[in-house]
């Protein structure tokens, strides 16, 4: 109790104090705590890259939506190009008018018609792509967060495995925090594990 109030101690400062009063030479705790403090690290990097590539994502389909936006527009120019090259060509076979003005109107138009669809195939290739590189980003994103996960569960079985000094759940944590550093491998490589197990299921 301090001296403003009650200060309610959860289980793992419990076993912290513990270790500290009673355990000072005591190498099962000893080497909880640094394994705790290397998680803990780890698993704040991990959450870093988790969140930066989130934002990847964001970004990468704001930009696929900027250019999808800009090749509907294009679309609709190509659209209305045809529509005023159809009328032009139509002027042109009208007997009493100048055919020659209007046939020229028709390729000008023919001509603008063709770069608008160029430009729009451009813009939806590349929306294409920034969709895909977001995708790609996401799926990164839920690669760091599984890693995440991973230590975050390995730091809480630490705690456990210091408050009942069990043996099995110290190597249970170490098995854990081993998955979580491999999926972070995974993800900092972008390398899928499902893919690599289909490819050797094949």
């Amino acid at each position: 109790m301090s001296g403003s109030g009650f200060h309610v101690h959860g289980p793992h400062d419990h076993a912290v104090e513990h270790a500290a009063q009673h355990g000072a030479n005591d190498g099962f705790s000893n080497r909880i705590a640094v394994m705790t403090a290397v998680l803990a690290t780890v698993g704040a990097m991990f959450g870093y890259m988790g969140g930066a590539t989130q934002n990847d994502a964001a970004l990468f389909k704001n930009n696929a939506a900027i250019a999808k936006t800009a090749a509907a527009d294009a679309w609709s120019y190509y659209q209305a190009k045809s529509v005023k090259q159809n009328v032009s060509e139509l002027a042109a076979s009208l007997p009493g008018v100048d055919q020659a003005k209007y046939k020229a109107q028709a390729e000008r138009y023919a001509s603008d018609k063709a770069e608008n669809r160029r430009q729009a195939e451009k813009l939806d290739h590349e929306s294409d792509v920034w969709n895909e590189k977001s995708e790609k980003s996401l799926h990164t994103h839920h690669q760091w967060a599984l890693a995440t996960t991973a230590e975050q569960i390995a730091i809480s079985l630490a705690a456990i495995s210091l408050l009942t000094r069990r043996r099995w759940l110290l190597n249970a944590t170490y098995a854990v925090a081993a998955v979580g550093l491999v999926l972070g491998l995974f993800a900092w490589l972008h390398v899928d594990p499902l893919a690599l197990l289909a490819g050797s299921a094949h």
